[in-house]
């Protein structure tokens, strides 16, 4: 999710990332949903942690940023759901608002892959070289 909601940027070293004109304004889903395209996504055998994640906040608000979920804000959500997780199901949303923080910070790299790609597909490869052999001839 972090990775989707991410605004990529291009290396502010190079000359499109000195460029204004160069500089992204939406997030990776923003994009695929402007040119109807359904974004891949990892399979998720627990939709209920991530449903409860979500409704949460999956992150927090701090003074110099956002900072992953306190165990206080986990017990709060608890109070006013009057629903209890299991201590293994409390980790495990901390730990995943862990994981967004740290996947967000890098996402906004135009060059950061999706953190469930296994990398190119032979397809793909074969698509890419196809093209740029049209481009070069």
């Amino acid at each position: 999710m972090a990775w989707l909601n991410g605004v990529p940027k291009p290396d502010p070293d190079s000359a499109r990332g000195k460029s204004q004109a160069a500089q992204p304004t939406m997030t990776r889903l923003e994009d695929a949903k402007r040119r109807k395209i359904t974004p891949p996504m990892p399979p998720n055998p627990a939709p209920h942690i991530v449903d409860r994640l979500v409704e949460m906040g999956i992150t927090e608000a701090a003074g110099m940023g956002a900072v992953a979920l306190s165990w206080r804000e986990i017990v709060a959500w608890q109070e006013g759901t009057w629903v209890r997780l299991a201590p293994w199901e409390a980790r495990l949303i901390r730990d995943l608002s862990k994981a967004y923080l740290a996947e967000s910070r890098i996402a906004d790299s135009e060059n950061c892959p999706a953190p469930w790609h296994s990398g190119p597909t032979r397809q793909a490869i074969e698509t890419e070289q196809a093209r740029l052999e049209a481009v070069l001839g």
